[in-house]
């Protein structure tokens, strides 16, 4: 069940444990803007292809799908990005890491700072309310946010994604992004819940982190961005 859910993971999600944040029209489902961009298409049929250029044509920014292959752009709309991406996932039972005492959970009052970290790092898209989608928790120096790392889809029971993990370039090399994973896996874990990610599939060095601490490759996914085709 977990490979199902996982392979589709954004209509996974939206159809399951964070319909909350569905916002669905006919055979399409997208998350509430301010959360990010993700939407999905329940198939590729004529039907729901019309829907998705729906949305897509009355989104205000970009729509991106994660899925196995690239998503076919339907008729009103363009394809302006695609990018292939490795899905990753860690078994639920592994030994727990141990505890970091300098890590802190994140919450409302430091939604601003977050917002910046990201918006400068890109580690994915992020909006308004990203924060929002699960636990984040940071690494501060001298009171400043140096790094950060929490959670965002969970397509299914048992299942949790390791999220907007990001670092500031001056602070790099010291071993936060690690120390940041390994705390978000522990919460999951704790919980009875198997980590997974997804990684840009050229990023060799995220990988052999993700892979060092216990991620193994799980498929092939693609994001592809999709826009209002331009008028002629």
């Amino acid at each position: 069940m977990s490979g199902e859910v996982l392979s589709r993971p954004v209509w996974s999600m939206l159809n399951g444990p964070q319909s909350e944040l569905a916002m669905s029209e006919g055979k399409v489902a997208r998350i509430d803007p301010r959360y990010g961009p993700f939407a999905a298409a329940q198939d590729t049929s004529a039907e729901a292809q019309i829907d998705l250029s729906n949305l897509v044509q009355k989104s205000m920014g970009p729509v991106w799908l994660v899925e196995p292959e690239e998503w076919p752009a339907p008729a009103g709309t363009q394809t302006v990005r695609t990018a292939p991406l490795l899905q990753m996932v860690a078994s639920v039972d592994a030994d727990v890491f141990d505890a970091d005492a300098n890590i802190a959970a994140l919450d409302e009052q430091d939604a601003a700072e977050m917002a910046e970290l990201a918006l400068a790092t890109e580690p994915g898209p992020w909006g308004d309310l990203t924060h929002r989608y699960g636990q984040f928790y940071g690494i501060r120096d001298g009171g400043r946010l140096a790094a950060m790392a929490g959670e965002r889809m969970r397509p299914g029971p048992g299942l949790a994604e390791v999220s907007g993990v990001c670092t500031w370039p001056e602070y790099r090399g010291r071993g936060m992004a690690r120390r940041l994973i390994s705390h978000v896996m522990n919460q999951q874990r704790g919980r009875g819940d198997a980590p997974f990610l997804h990684s840009y599939a050229h990023n060799d060095g995220a990988i052999a982190l993700y892979q060092s601490l216990g991620f193994r490759p799980a498929r092939k996914m693609v994001v592809t961005v999709l826009t209002a085709a331009e008028r002629q």
